[in-house]
């Protein structure tokens, strides 16, 4: 036989990788080669390259011979999947394609794409009303699973496709008991389902149809017992309720709701599941209940409650939590009725409108009111579906005022009226309302009597949405404490809008009831402005701009603290706002400023509702996270101030970020509100002991300090380093294993870092503060950070002056003349280059005295003295070579070649450059190379070589850019324009400026001048 018939062979990848030709099974070889096959298989007859194959095979670390490997492994397949194939003739089942292969297979000979048309064609007959056909299809289609897909095989790409398939697989099984329970086969589906509960505890569809399947077979407890269970779990493990069709059918089966049982026609026509298809019944034999939406919880079944509940009043400030009125008498406002029945709903004398007032000073908010108002009908309707909005944010931040004017916004939408209650989650008293209390309240508003209220959260829940039903309210629930305090009052039927206000972040309510979060900030300058003036007009604020700046900076756009000042200033008019300025700058440490009489508006007391909910250790990283000084913190620096692991540290960040009173503004990084980090301050004054903040701090800085070390070994690799100070216990720093990471690490921390160094000098630390600016020299360099490069220095430099730290001194004298020579103060930098050389003298440090000559030599050059630098340069060299520094003499040699072409001796500067590279290229000095290669670049620019000058230009900018040497890249690209305009090419040079100009611009580099000059005369040129 010459030909492969394509039609005789057949593959199976659900299960063990298999093949047959004719009926007969085919060796296909090792586990790696069944890699190969199952990998073109899985892409349906679309090529897959050589490196994907690779890739699937052995992952990220291939054995060096892998693509000849893979070619073996093709040649093979080839062979088995094609006996008897004439070898002269071309392959037939597995054929290349470009840089790899494709599989021809037809389609009925795959398991997978059989299985995958009989789901589709199942869906089909399920949407056309035939669910008998359906299950049997699906029936069919989950036979040929032979066990877990790709079984046995390793690689990556198995792995994932394993789990993609098993979700696949789980999908149809939940489709095909669906039906079957549907079509009233719940006796035989028991075991199956307990079974795979059991197996996918998490999965919520195969709970929701154990629950029926038990309760439809008479095992009402066992399905309440199975629902306790995937609670349990769920709560557990993720911290989330069951969802909402899973609570509902819950309720139901509590309430014993009939429309959950079965249909006679079902129960009389229930076969086994592998009964032949005519046995089966259709649709019309069986009635779909799975998702009836019946009402239900009966008053009958349960005893009568003769409390009477308390209906929730409206009085609003313009930033606490709704404040409840005293109890009114049961049924006010409402007709009296008999007991309704479960489908009734009560009829009101006055509609309930139980909104408080909405504050007439109203600011701002604009872009989250239109999130808000955009979850509603856009043609100005109530919502076909149940909409919760859950509004969080810090304590003070505006949450009622801003749910209480959304309420008003959209109240004519709810014809059946607003509830309103506040739920004490974070009241000063710590008197937070049970759900229980909550619902009694509710249920009392809506006008039934207490004698209809049944016992037990669950049964009350039950009658709350049954009285809902049908019903379009809007409710709003302001400060809540949890999820779970919640999720009871929500209503069980569309139409409904519910409110939620709360300072924890209510993950539970929007993970499993699909709630919309809306997290508040502060106001914007512009609204809190707007919000004094409202409050005290426009006129007064005009004649004292200053000092409203002053007051809206130190209020921290914090719209209770605002609230405050601005009703100080109200209550005396005649105060001008310049003093009221003055008595918050005078209380800067403290919240005194922000105090009042009436704990719902003192800020104080306000936070410290927040504070008291936190767990101990959560509470204590709060207080020591008022001691850093950066305008941040990253989740391992916060390890390291707190004295803790990283996986300890990351679940108390969850907990503040949780509680509002920290935020992560991007992921792994968090601020501290203002006037959260002055309470925090408070709290740790009042409860951290001077040496335990002491500690915190060391642990902190020392943390900067070696992690910033640890990032100098992949930027300046080869240059000399500083010896550190040891760390303290239960410090943590990082570590790096590429150039790029750790330089944007250092960019991230950047204002850290400089805000660090200050910090260090502040507090006692002087050889924190002088290292930390050693260690980031070459990133200060490469990114031509010269403000942040020189403050950092100069700090470090007056720390080591007062600690009579001479080394200390001799290296910050260094490090401050390496800022200035970067910043062209070429005066300044060559006198603290000769201070440093002073003190290395003193020291009888040779090796500094080697790197302080040759970084003089350089700011001579860059000075205009040309016959110092080559004096310097020489001197250095020297020095160089006698204490065997390969850094030292590289630098010493490219500095004297720059030197000898700056005064035009072009003999004796080209051999000494190529000196400078051969030395530097030795000892791995890719930094200098890069410089030495552009002056030579330079040399035969001035020399009229244009093309060998544009030569050495390019392997700069290649070198500069291995290393990330922007100001570099910046500099010789400034050069390659010059080189290309003198070569009659302005076009070309116009765009080397443009690039360079770029550089300089985005650091903010004094070069950027000169560069901006030329492009002018260039464009001057052309017209």
């Amino acid at each position: 036989m010459n030909e492969v018939d394509l039609n005789s062979l057949r593959f199976a990848v659900l299960g063990p990788v298999r093949a047959w030709y004719e009926g007969r099974e085919l060796d296909l070889g090792s586990p790696q080669q069944r890699v190969v096959l199952a990998t073109l298989l899985l892409r349906r007859g679309q090529a897959v390259t050589r490196a994907e194959l690779v890739d699937a095979v052995w992952g990220l670390e291939p054995p060096s011979a892998a693509v000849s490997v893979l070619r073996t492994y093709v040649s093979r397949l080839r062979k088995v999947l094609e006996p008897g194939r004439d070898r002269a003739g071309p392959p037939r089942t597995i054929v290349s394609v470009g840089d790899g292969y494709r599989a021809q297979v037809t389609e009925n000979a795959l398991d997978l794409a059989v299985f995958e048309r009989q789901v589709a064609h199942a869906g089909k007959a399920s949407a056309a009303g035939d669910e008998s056909a359906a299950a049997e299809l699906l029936h069919d289609a989950l036979d040929r699973w032979q066990g877990v897909a790709l079984a046995g095989l390793p690689g990556p790409l198995a792995e994932a496709e394993r789990s993609r398939l098993a979700e696949i697989r789980l999908t149809a099984l939940e489709r095909r008991l669906d039906l079957d329970v549907r079509l009233g086969r719940h006796d035989q589906v028991i075991a199956e389902l307990l079974s795979l509960t059991d197996e996918h505890p998490l999965r919520e569809g195969l709970c929701l149809l154990l629950m029926l399947a038990l309760y439809r077979s008479g095992r009402q407890a066992e399905a309440l017992a199975a629902y306790r269970r995937t609670r349990t779990t769920l709560v557990t493990e993720l911290g989330v309720e069951p969802g909402v069709p899973l609570r509902d059918l819950h309720a139901r089966i509590l309430a014993s709701d009939m429309s959950l049982a079965p249909a006679p026609a079902a129960l009389a026509s229930a076969p086994h599941p592998d009964a032949p298809a005519a046995t089966r019944p259709s649709r019309d034999a069986a009635e779909h209940t799975a998702g009836a939406n019946a009402t239900h919880a009966s008053s009958a079944a349960h005893a009568p409650s003769t409390r009477r509940s308390e209906s929730p009043g409206g009085i609003q400030d313009s930033t606490g939590p709704i404040q409840a009125q005293p109890p009114l008498p049961a049924g006010r406002g409402f007709a009296s009725a008999p007991t309704p029945q479960p489908a009734a709903r009560p009829v009101h004398a006055t509609r309930l409108a139980q909104l408080p007032a909405d504050l007439p000073a109203f600011t701002g908010r604009h872009a989250e009111l239109q999130q808000s108002l955009s979850l509603l009908p856009l043609d100005g309707g109530a919502p076909a579906t149940l909409v919760i909005s859950a509004i969080g944010g810090m304590a003070g931040i505006g949450k009622t005022t801003l749910a209480v004017h959304l309420a008003h916004q959209v109240a004519d939408r709810f014809p059946d009226g607003q509830l309103c209650i506040n739920l004490r989650g974070f009241d000063p008293t710590g008197s937070v309302m049970p759900a229980q209390e909550a619902i009694r309240i509710l249920l009392d508003a809506l006008g039934v009597p207490p004698q209809r209220l049944p016992a037990g959260l669950e049964a009350q829940t039950a009658l709350y949405r049954s009285v809902l039903a049908e019903r379009r309210v809007l409710i709003l629930l302001d400060n809540a404490r949890d999820s779970e305090q919640v999720r009871p009052l929500l209503p069980g039927s569309p139409g409904c809008l519910v409110i939620v206000t709360s300072r924890n972040q209510l993950t539970g309510l929007v993970a499993g009831g699909g709630a919309h979060p809306l997290t508040l900030n502060q106001l914007t300058p512009a609204d809190a402005h707007a919000f004094l003036a409202r409050r005290l007009g426009e006129r007064r604020l005009a004649a004292e701009p200053e000092a409203v700046e002053e007051i809206v900076t130190r209020c921290a756009l914090l719209p209770l603290a605002l609230a405050v000042v601005a009703a100080r200033a109200a209550t005396h008019p005649g105060f001008p706002l310049s003093a009221i300025a003055e008595e918050l700058r005078d209380s800067n440490d403290s919240l005194d400023a922000f105090a009042g009489d009436d704990t719902t508006i003192d800020v104080r007391t306000v936070f410290s509702a927040s504070y008291e909910t936190l767990s101990a250790p959560a509470a204590r990283l709060f207080r020591l996270l008022s001691l850093p000084s950066g305008p941040d913190l990253s989740a391992p620096a916060a390890a390291a101030l707190a004295g803790l692991t990283p996986r300890e540290t990351r679940g108390l960040l969850v907990e503040l970020t949780r509680a509002h009173l920290l935020t992560e503004h991007y992921p792994g990084r968090y601020t501290v509100h203002d006037l959260l980090r002055v309470y925090a301050a408070e709290r740790a004054a009042a409860e951290e002991t001077p040496h335990e903040r002491d500690l915190a701090v060391e642990r902190l800085l020392s943390w900067y300090l070696h992690t910033a070390g640890a990032t100098y070994a992949h930027i300046t690799p080869d240059r000399h380093r500083i010896a550190l100070e040891p760390l303290p216990p239960l410090c943590r720093p990082l570590s790096f294993t590429t150039h790029d990471q750790a330089l944007d690490w250092c960019e991230t921390e950047r204002t850290n870092l400089v805000r660090a160094v200050h910090q260090a000098a502040a507090c006692g630390q002087p050889g924190i503060a002088w290292r930390l600016p050693a260690v980031l020299w070459g990133f200060f360099h490469l990114r031509s950070h010269l403000d942040d490069w020189y403050d950092a220095a100069r700090t470090g430099l007056s720390a080591a002056r007062a600690a009579h730290d001479r080394p200390g001194e001799a290296q910050a004298l260094s490090d401050t003349a390496a800022a200035l020579r970067c910043a062209n103060r070429y005066d300044e930098a060559i006198d603290h280059y000769l201070r440093a050389m002073t003190v290395f003298r003193d020291l009888k440090d040779a090796r500094g005295r080697l790197r302080a000559m040759g970084n003089l030599g350089d700011a001579y050059l860059h000075a205009g003295q040309f016959a110092r630098a080559a004096a310097c340069s020489r001197r250095g060299l020297a020095l160089g070579r006698a204490v065997g520094s390969s850094w030292g003499e590289g630098i010493s040699l490219s500095n004297l070649g720059d030197a000898y072409q700056r005064l035009g001796r072009f003999d004796e500067a080209v051999p000494c450059l190529e000196q400078a590279l051969t030395v530097l290229r030795a000892g791995g000095n890719r930094w200098v190379e890069g410089v030495t290669l552009d002056v030579l670049g330079t040399v035969h620019h001035r020399l009229g070589a244009h093309d060998r000058a544009v030569e050495y230009y390019a392997q700069a900018l290649t070198t500069h850019r291995d290393v990330g040497n922007r100001w570099g890249e910046g500099h010789t690209l400034g050069h390659l324009g010059d080189v290309r305009l003198a070569a009659g090419r302005p076009e070309a040079a116009g765009d080397s400026w443009r690039q360079a100009l770029e550089i300089f611009a985005e650091f903010g580099h004094p070069d950027a001048a000169e560069i901006e000059q030329k492009l002018r005369m260039l464009q001057l040129a052309s017209r």
